[in-house]
């Protein structure tokens, strides 16, 4: 007969959950460890050997390869969602706002590109992510941008309506000009091509390359037949 009390036992269940939990966070820990030393293109292998276990001990935790690297690239997401948090807060004024983004964006991948690839390129993935946390970091990105512009708008008398549009675009802009920046090694410094971004997300096109189309000659007045 079971003698042991409901609070005795969701006092032991709570102890083991908060164990597993350390645990994962343990192995993610191990996992971007193991990133830092042995590049994007790390295996479980060498993801088992940094955490001091094996890789029967990992799966116990985590269900497969892509379950461990959605953990990762959450990780990856908050620190990266708070650093920008931080950049963005730091003005009200909506270009120097997209100038911070710009910027530290590209401060953190550059800080560790090896890690930045492990996590866009879903090298430990092997079957599809439901919900993909760098995907999802745009779009939470771009909703942090787009809200703290609009803040500003509002506060200068302006319009939002394109708050939300232009906070997304100004991701999208700057994560496809980060990959290029890194996998072209780098041909610019990091201020340059930030401020190259920042004109572009607060001009626009237009605002950047001035149109040289030719005019029309002024028409010529006829003569009297």
């Amino acid at each position: 007969m079971n003698t042991e009390t409901p609070g005795r036992r969701d006092r032991r269940d709570s102890r083991w959950d908060e164990h597993r939990r350390a645990r994962r966070e343990q192995l993610v820990e191990a996992t971007l460890a193991a990133v830092g030393r042995h590049g994007a293109g790390v295996g479980m292998d060498e993801i088992a050997a940094e955490a001091g276990t094996s890789k029967a001990v990992v799966y116990r935790h985590f269900a497969d390869r892509s379950e461990l690297h959605v953990a990762v690239c959450a990780r990856v997401a908050e620190q990266l969602v708070r650093r920008l948090r931080e950049a963005i807060g730091t003005s009200e004024h909506p270009r120097q706002m997209v100038s911070a983004a710009v910027e530290t964006y590209l401060a953190f991948i550059e800080a560790d590109p090896e890690l930045y690839r492990f996590v866009v390129r879903h090298t430990l993935v092997d079957r599809p992510i439901e919900a993909d946390p760098i995907s999802s970091l745009s779009d939470l990105i771009g909703d942090e941008v787009g809200a703290l512009v609009a803040a500003a708008l509002t506060r200068a008398g302006e319009d939002t309506a394109a708050a939300a549009p232009w906070g997304h675009g100004v991701i999208g802009l700057v994560r496809a000009a980060g990959d290029w920046w890194l996998r072209a090694d780098r041909p610019m410094p990091r201020a340059q091509l930030a401020t190259h971004l920042t004109d572009l997300a607060w001009a626009g096109l237009r605002g950047v390359v001035t149109p040289t189309a030719p005019t029309a000659p002024p028409a010529q007045p006829m003569e009297d037949s």
